[in-house]
């Protein structure tokens, strides 16, 4: 506990240093190189595909689609992106076609592009007219609803949620996970509007409600692998926390889920 703590109190002011005042590019950057250590770590680390070439194949395509959410996301740039991906993973392939199975591509094409493509959701409503204000919001609903589960399903968890994959789960936890983060937009709401932004507390309420539900089955699904792959943590990057998957396996649907609804049914307006 005095680990996590200590880390989410180094974690959040560079947080908030990255998304909210460095350059928008740094921040691609970053999130470039996080999303290719995550790239590893599903894949190396989990020992699901212990090929060096091919997971350098897929950091490096993690990484890429970081920097083309930054450039707008550019649609014939990514087609090529994809393209020579595709063609580098298949001429693996086509090398060795013994030791590296069709199994192991498919890996590799959910560790550097599917899960780049969802997570560079933040990068790319980074780049939206109101980025800046409004970019906290995949990150207050995931964190926020994770640390409500946890106290709430410590001090009155009663009824497993997921005993096989995630046993320290329960009903109640993910309740208080769901009340924390509609609480949580409801607070995000009241600050933009102080800021003078005209806020539909109604779509800010919704906004929590969906990302938490979206946010508990992200983090179910990265449990799973876990479970499946013997291993406690994907890394031991964030003392506390684990690896990068570790942190942010939730983000991995909240993000784009709050791309959406920013671009569907916008809670926020000039």
């Amino acid at each position: 506990m005095k680990k996590r703590i200590v880390a989410a109190a180094i974690l959040v002011p560079l947080l908030l240093l990255i998304t909210l005042v460095l350059d928008k590019l740094v921040a691609a950057i970053v999130m470039g190189l996080l999303l290719a250590i995550a790239s590893y770590e599903l894949l190396y680390r989990t020992e699901l595909v212990r090929h060096p070439r091919l997971v350098v194949y897929a950091s490096v395509m993690a990484f890429a689609v970081s920097i083309w959410s930054y450039f707008g996301a550019i649609h014939p740039v990514l087609l090529l992106l994809m393209m020579a991906y595709f063609v580098a993973l298949f001429a693996e392939l086509m090398l060795d076609h013994v030791k590296v199975r069709i199994e192991m591509l498919g890996l590799c094409l959910l560790s550097g592009l599917v899960l780049p493509f969802l997570l560079t959701s933040l990068v790319r409503i980074l780049t939206m007219n109101v980025g800046r204000f409004v970019v906290l919001i995949p990150f207050a609903v995931a964190f926020v609803s994770d640390a409500g589960a946890y106290f709430v399903g410590m001090k009155f968890g009663r009824h497993k949620m997921a005993p096989v994959v995630s046993p320290n789960k329960t009903i109640e936890g993910a309740l208080g996970g769901v009340g924390a983060a509609m609480a949580a937009m409801l607070v995000y709401a009241l600050i933009l509007t102080l800021l003078k932004f005209r806020v539909n507390y109604g779509l800010a309420l919704l906004y929590g409600l969906l990302g938490s539900l979206a946010g508990i089955f992200g983090d179910l699904c990265f449990s799973v692998i876990k479970r499946q792959t013997g291993i406690k943590d994907y890394g031991n990057l964030i003392p506390g926390h684990g690896g990068v998957l570790d942190r942010f396996d939730s983000l991995v649907l909240v993000a784009p889920l709050m791309e959406a609804l920013l671009l569907l049914l916008p809670m926020v307006s000039v």
